[in-house]
This record gives structure tokens, sequence and C-alpha cells, in this order.
């Protein structure tokens, strides 16, 4: 296996009290090709005493910057590693992520970004749980809901982040989906179902006390990212934060009962528009079977697309299905696939990633047939979604 050059920068400001931690998470991996650079935006606590014992096995530079965004910048334009990762200063890797990480990019030569499960830890480091969002790759949902990749966990080919430029600096909240958005329209991710990192969670950090600010941000970036002024990511991460702003203020305005009741209903709102986005609005259920629209995204290292489904010999309402794929809103092949599997083809553009869009005519509800008590509209079942090149 080649065991290339890996170089992990850490952007750090007052974080005297959590860095110890990471510096030892870093330093302690089985790797021996490791160079760590430690970006301190000139920390006023105890971050220079806590670094000064590991001084002779890191670069520690501090010194006013533009905040974290810029921090990261830097480093990775320091880095002499062909692979490259940041590591927050209060999180942390696990023994052998960086091992499996180079093993996960040999693996994948094609890929600008590997990226693994992890956990959630408390202020005091204990294991909270699982990071319950990761999936494997899929771009069309990292693109138009929710960054569904531990940062923790992600591991870059320099060349590849070079290409598609540098993090945004103008971002605070969305820097890492920004830049994973970018990566996976190009050369596609590749998804390791290894732990590989862990997120602390505390109240005064940075994704946590957000709120409105890092919403807008988030929907900024959504709509610069999908053409869409409400994609559905705008549903997931609106809902998510104003459930806790607007609930607070409705406790507040409505004392008593009334107040908690009318905040629970308004939460139950918000989590039903969640799952809504999380889970349905790809069109594709967690069986496989494809409502009456399903969509997916490539990126532009593709020249084809194979799509294969079937439509099941009970199903008799669909032996007249008729399916449309439109390709970046342009319709690009129509069929009538007929009882059983089939196949359809479809050229796709190579300038940029492509959207593709499966219209069906026909749906059935198996319930209204006498089939169980399925009452989904489905119209069809996706078996596969394969990028040719």
């Amino acid at each position: 296996m080649s065991q290339p050059l890996v170089t992990i920068v850490t952007p750090s400001y007052n974080q005297g009290h959590f860095i110890a931690a990471t510096i030892e998470s870093v330093l302690s991996q089985d790797y021996c090709h490791i160079e760590y650079i430690i970006m301190d935006g000139g920390s006023t606590d105890a971050t220079q005493s806590v670094v000064l014992p590991y001084q002779n096995r890191l670069t520690f530079i501090s010194e006013k910057d533009r905040g974290q965004t810029h921090a990261i910048n830097k480093g990775f334009r320091m880095a002499k590693g062909e692979i490259v990762a940041y590591l927050n200063s209060d999180d942390t890797l696990l023994p052998g992520a960086v091992s499996r990480a180079v093993a996960a990019l040999n693996q994948h030569p094609d890929a600008g970004a590997i990226y693994g499960d992890g956990y959630q830890i408390d202020y005091h480091g204990n294991v909270k749980q699982k990071f319950p969002f990761t999936e494997p790759f899929n771009l069309w949902k990292l693109t138009f809901v929710l960054d569904y990749i531990l940062q923790q966990s992600v591991f870059f080919r320099r060349s590849c982040v070079e290409a598609v430029g540098w993090f945004n600096e103008d971002l605070h909240f969305g820097m890492d989906w920004d830049i994973l958005v970018r990566l996976g329209k190009r050369y596609g991710l590749a998804y390791v179902p290894e732990s590989l990192g862990c997120l602390r969670e505390y109240d005064e950090a940075k994704s946590f006390a957000g709120g409105a600010r890092r919403f807008d941000e988030l929907a900024r970036l959504l709509r610069e990212q999908t053409g869409e002024r409400y994609p559905p990511g705008w549903w997931f991460y609106g809902c998510d934060t104003y459930d806790k702003i607007w609930g607070e203020r409705i406790r507040h305005f409505v004392p008593g009962p009334p107040g908690r009741a009318l905040a629970l209903r308004f939460g139950h709102l918000c989590r039903a528009l969640i799952e809504r986005a999380q889970y349905h609005s790809q069109g594709i259920f967690s069986d496989g079977w494809g409502s009456q629209t399903v969509h997916w995204m490539l990126p532009s290292c593709y020249n084809n697309v194979a799509i294969r489904g079937a439509l099941p010999h009970w199903a008799s309402p669909l032996a007249r299905q008729h399916l449309s794929v439109y390709v970046d809103g342009r319709l690009a092949a129509t069929q009538q696939p007929g009882l059983g599997e089939f196949e359809i083809v479809v050229p796709l553009p190579q300038s940029n990633a492509a959207h593709i869009r499966v219209e069906a005519r026909t749906t059935v509800t198996p319930a209204r047939h006498g089939l169980g008590t399925d009452t989904r509209r489905l119209a069809w079942q996706v078996r596969g979604f394969d990028g040719l090149r």
C-alpha cells in the first residue's frame, strides 16, 4: 500500500481546555507519515503552555487570523502532504483513523475525499452516541438536503481541493459542507464504513450556538449550490433551527399549559417537515420503491448513467407505466418498460454535475387493490443507479 504524507491541520482559538486531547489523538496514530500543524489565532488562554511539551512533534503557529476558515486555508496551503484533513481543537481522531483513511483513498483513486463514521462526545469526552446521519455517498442528498458527513472523519486529496478552490472564507458554519459539495460534484466522494473521528458537543460549541445566523448562512449556501429558492434542505435546517427559537418564544408569551401545548404542536409540525425533507424528498423509500418523482445527481466525471428498475407482476396497474428521464431539466429519454426488470441508459453532460429526474406517469397504491395496508403511491422499484465512464 502506498504510504503518502498526511497533513492534519488544527485551527484553534482559546481551546486550551480541550486541545491536549486533540493533539494526543493525532500524535498517537499508528501511521508514521503525518505532518501536524496547529494554526492558532493568538489565543490568550493556556493553549500555548499546553502545546509546549509537544513542540518537537508538530508545527505551532500563533497569530491573528480572520477566523476558523482562514486558519484552515493557511494550514492547507502550508501542508506538504498529498492527503490533508482538519481537526478542530475540541474534536478527536479515533485510533487507526489515518491508516484506514489512506487505505480507502488508495482503494478509491478517483475520489476527491473519503469520509467515515464516528461518534458524538460530550464536554468531558464521554461517548454520547454514534453520529446518526452518516450514509453512503449520495450527491443529490448532500447538495439538496443536508450535510450528512461527519467532518471529523473526512480526509481530502490536496490536489483536488486546489482544483475546486480552497475553503470559502465568507462561510463560518458551512465551509466544510460547501467544499464537500464542490468536490462531490467534480470527483465524487467515497464512504468508509468505519469509525474515524469524534465530534465534541456542548452548549458553547459554534454549531450549537449559531442559531438563526447559522441557518441564514446554510440557506444561502443551499440556494447557491442548488439554484432553488426553497430546496428540501431549507426546510430541514429551518425547522430544526426555529423549532427551538419559536418554541421558547411561544412558551414565553403564552404562559402555562396553553403555551406548552402550543409549543409542542409547533414542534411536532417542525419534526414532520424535517422527516419529510430528510427521508422522502428524493422520492426513494427505504424499501427501494420509487415515488412519482425520483431525483439523483452524478459527478461530472461520468459519461452516462444506467438506471435499473423493475415493475413487479402483481402490480398490474403499472403494466403501461411510462417513465421520462430529465437531465438538468431537459428531457433525455422516455421508456414504457412493461412488467419485469428494465434498464435505461442516458448520456450525461461533461461540463458539470448532472441532476437526473425520473417522472412516472402511473402510480399504484397497494391498499386500494387488496394488497395489504400500504397506502403509499408507488411508481417503480429502484434497483440501481450507476454512473458509467
